[in-house]
């Protein structure tokens, strides 16, 4: 029975071996990480604001049909981007005015946003094109790819920086930016500043409202990035719900990495990659609801193990506390 079972473990791991050895695996990998990496970006900046933003999804959502269907209306891929980057700054805009203006609760409000994306976008879907559930149409115009000259013939990581559109490049870009923007920029510190203690901030003359709002902005502005590339960069049309819980793997990705853009992305990058094997195991034949469950249950190991570690260094502060004040007060013996 053990040789049976070691028999078909390693007839398994053979399968998905050649399945990701494969050249399009690698090829496919960074448009599936670029939406995430560019989403967790955006939600790391409003983190450093002081704002917990749970509306990525729905950002994402509003964007990647606006670029489909301005795509198909106009002919322009370009035309698509903006028209994503714009919705979803709409929607960013409404979470400003109900969280930080109208001081909303952000869990709720966040909440509340996406499951408006979600029926805004079915019933645009079936308003605009009559249809329901996806829409695909030769008209569509998709984002061009291009090969990026030298690195594309790199042996072995050449498919990585092949046949990708910019909107991949773009999240490679705004890791870098955040990062710079953050911490070695005024507007960074300020936000920072924001974050951490916004009655310090205000008694400096810094507007905490006006701060998160800008916040808020730039994150609209990537997840519009985020779910064009989505719709139009790794493939041409748009299906209810094409996010697919993208938007929380981000906020969870800010969450384990409390804001910090490098970290971000990293993380962003490894759920990204399981994400992607997920899709490459469902053809071998593996149960759809089973690949589907790979990065959600990717994520749910990611969060238990960083509250066990943050637990641990609890335990290890409150021990050294406890050792440091016997230390400083011994107790004395009669």
């Amino acid at each position: 029975m053990s040789t049976l079972a070691a028999i078909i473990a390693v007839t398994a791991v053979t399968a998905i071996w050649d399945q990701l050895a494969h050249a399009a695996f690698w090829e496919s990998l960074p448009r599936v990480i670029a939406p995430i990496v560019l989403a967790a970006q955006g939600g790391a900046l409003c983190h450093r604001a002081g704002v917990f933003n749970v509306a990525l999804e729905g950002m994402m959502l509003c964007g990647a049909f606006a670029a489909v269907a301005v795509s198909f209306a106009l002919g322009s891929a370009a035309a698509g981007v903006l028209a994503a980057v714009l919705a979803s700054t709409m929607l960013a805009l409404v979470f400003a005015t109900a969280s930080v203006w109208r001081r909303g609760d952000p869990i709720v409000v966040g909440i509340a946003l996406n499951i408006l994306a979600s029926g805004l976008t079915a019933f645009g879907l079936r308003s605009a094109f009559g249809v329901g559930g996806s829409f695909d149409h030769p008209d569509i115009v998709a984002l061009p790819r291009f090969d990026l000259p030298l690195l594309a013939d790199i042996p072995g990581l050449g498919p990585l920086f092949a046949n990708q559109t910019v909107l991949v490049w773009s999240a490679v870009a705004a890791t870098v930016l955040m990062q710079l923007i953050l911490f070695h920029h005024r507007f960074g510190l300020r936000l920072r500043g924001v974050g951490e203690h916004p009655e310090a901030a205000r008694s400096a003359g810094i507007s905490p409202v006006r701060v998160q709002t800008a916040a808020l902005c730039m994150c609209g502005v990537l997840c519009g990035l985020a779910g064009a590339q989505l719709a139009i960069g790794a493939v041409s049309l748009f299906v209810e719900d094409m996010t697919a819980g993208r938007g929380w793997i981000a906020v969870v990705a800010v969450l384990l990495a409390a804001g910090h853009p490098l970290a971000v992305a990293a993380i962003a990058v490894l759920f990204g990659v399981i994400d992607s094997v997920s899709v490459r195991i469902q053809g071998l034949g593996a149960p759809q609801q089973l690949t589907e469950m790979l990065p959600y249950l990717g994520t749910l190991a990611a969060l238990i193990i960083a509250a066990m570690r943050r637990q641990r260094r609890r335990r290890s502060s409150i021990d050294r506390a406890a050792s440091d004040q016997a230390t400083n007060h011994p107790t004395s013996r009669s």
